[in-house]
């Protein structure tokens, strides 16, 4: 097979696979020897009828369609590689007449990964970022352990915001009670936000056996259109009251919850880690700084098939949280009155970014000519493997040659954004 490049306009690129007489015959051959099986000649046994008789029977044409498939499938990486192309989405494909014992050319035209000179990579400008631990950030980590470490207890006084009260409750509009909107024992968190607006706050002050009306009105964008805009009461009835019970900050506390003796220790623990995670996140956002600068100071012709791409892993993505909640897409659209449409061009410009931010990142490594060393992608498969709990043998097992190609990828794309950043001037 010979590859012949036409022409390029854009993103588009257009070149001929020219295949010879004694290829496309040997495809044929191999296909009727792949093919054979499912063809019926009187006096032959299935499978041992001549490809002639086959042929005869059937038409001289009757293996050209596996033939040339195989041919393409096997010829159109090679001439991807041999004209030096990175396709983004399907070839369309344009064949010359096709003939028993005859060559064949086809004409491809295909959208192609956009070709452009990364510039203004190094020597980037950007602002220091700082980001201070004081002494209150501190008590904060460890109120934040003081409430995680915390515990619900029954007491006989009436409700205050924060308690949490353990309720029956029946809702109706009008004299019908309507579905959905009666529970048994709920627990609810005065003062979460978790109830229809204005429902919490009219149970601050109840006691425990007490009956009250809670009026309220559904907002009008509410998920049922059935109750959206109403007015509503639920008859509740609160059976005990509990508030939250946070152990005393002591030598002993800190003992209970670290490996620490006393207080100060504990103190002295989180005011380090504070700090540790400070300096990470002024350098993941210096970084992302830096990427925007470069972002900017690069001007890509994107194939819309990419973006478009961009957007359809975005809403599989969107998808899979969804359902990790209960839900899905269409429920979701249901829920916001919009349709995929609307949903896909509220993404675009996101898409868009993702895509652009991926080829600047991509040139940059080109550029500089990083490469994942075997040393790191076995550190990449090292922490993997601590994350999914899994040994590392196991890990490797499962993963295909695709997936280690993904790795170093990734790798070198960290590199890439690691090296604007080590060139960056942060001022």
């Amino acid at each position: 097979m010979i590859s012949t490049f036409i022409s390029k306009e854009k993103n588009q690129v257009k070149f001929t696979m020219e295949f010879t007489a004694d290829e496309f015959d040997k495809a044929v051959t191999d296909a009727y020897q792949a093919t054979k099986g499912k063809y019926v000649i009187d006096g032959f046994r299935k499978g041992k009828a001549p490809r002639k008789l086959i042929e005869a029977r059937y038409g001289e044409d009757v293996f050209f369609e596996d033939a040339i498939n195989n041919m393409f499938s096997k010829g159109y990486p090679e001439a991807m590689d041999a004209l030096d192309l990175d396709p983004v989405d399907r070839p369309s494909a344009e064949f010359d007449k096709i003939e028993k014992g005859q060559g064949f050319k086809v004409t491809i035209t295909v959208t192609v990964k956009p070709e452009f000179e990364v510039k203004d990579y190094k020597g980037v400008k950007v602002a220091k970022v700082e980001h201070n631990i004081t002494e209150e950030d501190v008590e904060k980590e460890l109120e934040t352990l003081q409430k995680r470490n915390s515990r619900l207890v029954i007491v006989d006084r009436p409700a205050q915001d924060g308690d949490t009260v353990l309720i029956d409750y029946a809702g109706f509009v009008g004299e019908e009670q309507f579905e959905g909107g009666t529970a048994e024992r709920q627990p609810l968190s005065l003062g979460s936000n978790t109830f229809i607006p204005g429902f919490e706050e009219q149970l601050v002050g109840a006691v425990a056996s007490e009956e009250r009306e809670v009026k309220v009105t559904f907002p009008e964008e509410y998920h049922s259109a059935d109750l959206a805009g109403k007015d509503a009461i639920f008859k509740c009835k609160v059976h005990e009251i509990k508030e939250m019970e946070k152990p005393e900050l002591n030598d002993e506390f800190a003992k209970d919850v670290s490996e620490f003796d006393t207080l100060e220790e504990l103190k002295n623990d989180s005011r380090e880690k504070l700090e540790k995670a400070a300096v990470s996140k002024a350098e993941y956002e210096t970084k992302n700084a830096v990427l925007e600068k470069v972002y900017e100071a690069n001007e890509i012709d994107i194939p819309e098939i990419m973006v478009e791409e961009q957007i359809d892993e975005m809403m599989r993505e969107f998808d899979q949280q969804l359902r990790y909640q209960g839900l899905d897409l269409e429920k979701y659209f249901e829920y916001l009155q919009k349709d995929a449409k609307e949903f896909r061009d509220e993404l675009r410009a996101d898409a868009f970014k993702k895509v652009k931010t991926r080829l600047v990142v991509e040139a940059v490594a080109e550029a500089e000519k990083l490469e994942a060393s075997d040393e790191e992608v076995e550190t990449e498969l090292k922490a993997m493997a601590e994350q999914y709990k899994m040994e590392v043998e196991k890990l490797k097992e499962m993963l295909q040659a695709d997936n280690y190609a993904l790795l170093s990828k990734d790798i070198k794309m960290r590199k890439a954004v690691d090296f604007m950043f080590e060139n960056a001037i942060v001022e």
